[in-house]
């Protein structure tokens, strides 16, 4: 009898994997939303298309998030599922600097576990085959078969790659935002999956595989939002998504930048050193969550802008940012001072900014 129901079950598991398989080769996943209700509504239709959109004309949006004292929150805003992705007037440049960063850094920039390769593979169809043409149709389109972006002459099969690197990599090569891709485990989320060309003082690669409580081990203070952040992931229903800005200064302009930006725990530190103001800048993420409706995984994304503080100092904002920036010692996380580098370039970036 025990030998007949593990033979039933693997008959079973050989049928639902097979017809996954199928569905995926068809490019016919079902990506439907379920409303409140239980029923089933097409993404597309959540999905409100910006019908003269031109990237050309739209600037970046301008985030200042500074405050006078630094408190670690979660500060999440509720966004729709048409806000997933934000394109600007440095869609392009950015594009052509992720191509050659993924070329040159691919094990840095792409990376996938075994458990990781469907909810990728969920991301790729969706983004190209519903989200991308629906929300742009001025620089995507999509038949049957195809997704076509516009603007760098692209084409690309609706039917997602077996390699999920592959598939990550044409991901990088048409959207702006990095992804991480989490999964939800009995210990916490793990992340199962990246593409990521903008790290600031990070190693995404050293992130796979790790629990978010693993991830965010070296930030300090993490702990008081940590149970929040699992809880929040743990209830994002599908169709439903948030986003929160963080900010940090950088004396450099490097987009993908995986050590540097930090100070962390036995970095030796040249205190209150002298900074080019010309290669300075805040850098702020625009962070996403959205839930596939498939797999189940969550999509983290971010989009980095960079501001140079020239232009900050230039809006009359130069004393606001050095309180902000003096505030990193003060509030609920006065490590951050340190953490985010403030003990080397806080005192010449200030005097600048006052000045």
């Amino acid at each position: 009898m025990a030998a007949i129901l593990v033979l039933a079950l693997f008959s079973l598991l050989t049928i639902i994997a097979w017809v996954w398989k199928s569905c995926m080769k068809k490019g016919t996943i079902d990506i439907s939303l379920r409303n409140d209700d239980g029923h089933t509504r097409s993404p597309k239709a959540a999905i409100k298309p910006l019908s003269e959109f031109n990237w050309e004309t739209t600037k970046p949006q301008q985030f200042r998030p500074f405050k006078p004292i630094y408190y670690i929150t979660m500060a999440l805003k509720s966004t729709t599922p048409s806000e997933l992705i934000v394109i600007d007037s440095n869609y392009l440049s950015r594009l052509r600097e992720r191509q050659i960063v993924m070329a040159k850094h691919e094990k840095h920039t792409l990376g996938c576990l075994p458990f990781g390769i469907e909810a990728v593979q969920e991301a790729y169809l969706y983004l190209l085959g519903e989200y991308l043409p629906t929300r742009y149709p001025t620089m995507f389109t999509r038949d049957d078969k195809l997704f076509r972006n516009k603007l760098t002459g692209a084409s690309l099969s609706l039917i997602p790659p077996d390699d999920p690197i592959v598939a990550l990599r044409s991901l990088g090569q048409n959207v702006e935002d990095d992804m991480f891709f989490l999964r939800e485990t009995p210990d916490g989320h793990q992340a199962i999956a990246f593409v990521c060309c903008c790290p600031s003082g990070f190693d995404p690669a050293a992130k796979l595989g790790k629990l978010l409580k693993e991830v965010h081990e070296p930030v300090p203070s993490y702990d008081k939002i940590g149970p929040s952040m699992e809880r929040y992931f743990s209830r994002l229903e599908v169709g439903k998504s948030a986003s929160r800005v963080n900010w940090s200064i950088t004396t450099n302009p490097q987009l993908f930048n995986v050590s540097g930006n930090h100070v962390n725990e036995g970095d030796q530190v040249e205190e209150n050193m002298e900074v080019d103001i010309e290669k300075t800048y805040m850098r702020v993420e625009l962070q996403t969550s959205t839930r596939l409706p498939n797999t189940r995984a969550i999509v983290f994304s971010f989009k980095t802008y960079m501001y140079s503080i020239k232009e900050i100092k230039a809006e009359g904002l130069g004393p606001d940012l050095a309180d902000a920036i003096e505030g990193l010692k003060s509030g609920n996380a006065p490590g951050m001072w340190v953490y985010k580098g403030g003990i080397r370039w806080g005192k010449s970036v200030c005097e600048y900014l006052r000045s």
